[in-house]
């Protein structure tokens, strides 16, 4: 993978994330010409040194279209049925209107457990890689067609950030139909300020917990997109949100100009295997821990021992990611347990010793040090 930089690559490495609330179009502008002005900027940007990649959505919208279905459907079987019509779709319309600025485009399409196997993680970001290399425009969305619940990224936002993470992009763009982050609905909160610039992570914590806060902003986009932003911070990529309602938006925010909102890169960023572990894998369960080692873990940078377990919840094999939780129910880490949850349940709160003598040699940690990543900071 590239590391987050330009180092010897030309340009700079940006992944862009087109929302379905974009493509649908409207009146005035149809999902065609939203279509051709992402070419038309894609074309001039890559003429002049930077690799892009689009993350879309959209393949469900074509295809309930296309079936003349009067509302979207609710069944799982269904909507991947109307994705798998709408898809070829999306990508004819990208592929038409970028090939007239000379642009090739690749589908790839993705689910979460594609980026939660560390193998096929890695097979992801080569074909990635092997795409920007050749000039090639990747055009990524979730396999709809395939996900399951389970397997489902939940939305675009995620994904156009995991997907930064796995190319070491410097910049994310998300694109919305709002012209950049509030402290409350706009539509609806006549106080709601906007915000210019969010400076580092703790400040992006204290707006999502405001996001979360109820009302139809809090379970709406922007809680994804904060989220999305979190994840691509926390990996060093700089994140810039804007309304891709304007079709010179692009433009601008290629040259630098201050329009949306900017939210700084980590000045401390994830190396690239904790940044798998903290945001690409499937968490399966959970470990709740003593004082002793939440301590341990965020003060001494060790490991976490059987003898600071208090409590084991899920089900989960060898192997599998958990999540390890403080006391009072705050998470402090994530990573990839060398027991699983029966194993656990059996041993917990005993001692090194103990654990061999129940168990045989499998080691003193739960979750090694090298395989656990903190999300909470250090006290």
């Amino acid at each position: 993978m590239a590391a987050t930089g330009t180092g010897t690559r030309p340009g700079l490495r940006r992944v862009i994330k087109v929302g379905t609330s974009l493509l649908r179009g409207s009146a005035e502008r149809p999902t065609a010409a939203v279509i051709a002005d992402l070419a038309a900027s894609f074309g001039r940007q890559q003429r002049r040194g930077d690799q892009l990649a689009l993350v879309t959505s959209g393949a469900v919208g074509l295809g309930c279209e296309a079936l003349h279905l009067t509302r979207r459907p609710t069944e799982v079987v269904a909507l991947q049925a109307a994705a798998a019509v709408g898809q070829g779709r999306l990508m004819a319309l990208y592929q038409d209107a970028f090939a007239v600025r000379g642009l090739q485009v690749a589908q790839v399409l993705l689910t979460r457990g594609d980026l939660a196997s560390r193998r096929r993680y890695q097979n992801a970001c080569r074909t990635l890689e092997q795409l920007l290399a050749w000039g090639v425009l990747p055009v990524v969305n979730e396999n709809d067609t395939l996900a399951t619940d389970e397997l489902r990224f939940g939305d675009n936002d995620t994904l156009s950030a995991l997907v930064a993470v796995a190319i070491g992009a410097d910049e994310l763009v998300l694109l919305t139909d709002v012209d950049r982050l509030y402290s409350g609905n706009p539509r609806t909160d006549a106080q709601a300020q906007p915000i210019e610039e969010v400076r580092d992570l703790a400040e992006l914590e204290r707006l999502s917990h405001v996001a979360g806060g109820g009302g139809r902003w809090g379970t709406g986009g922007m809680t994804t997109k904060l989220a999305a932003a979190r994840i691509a911070t926390s990996s060093g990529i700089r994140v810039r949100l804007a309304d891709g309602r304007d079709p010179a938006v692009l433009d601008l925010l290629f040259a630098g100009e201050r329009v949306g909102t900017v939210f700084q890169p980590s000045a401390t960023p994830l190396p690239d295997r904790k940044r798998w572990l903290a945001h690409a894998l499937l968490v399966k369960g959970s470990v709740r821990v003593d004082a002793g080692a939440e301590r341990a873990l965020l003060q001494q940078g060790a490991s976490l021992l059987a003898v600071g377990i208090r409590e084991v919840e899920g089900e989960f094999g060898r192997r599998e990611a958990v999540r390890v939780i403080a006391s009072d129910g705050r998470e402090l880490g994530r990573g990839l347990s060398t027991l699983s949850s029966g194993e656990l349940r059996r041993i917990m709160g005993l001692s090194s010793e103990a654990v061999r003598r129940e168990l045989g040699d499998v080691g003193d940690a739960v979750v090694h040090r090298d395989e656990l990543v903190l999300t909470c900071p250090p006290a």
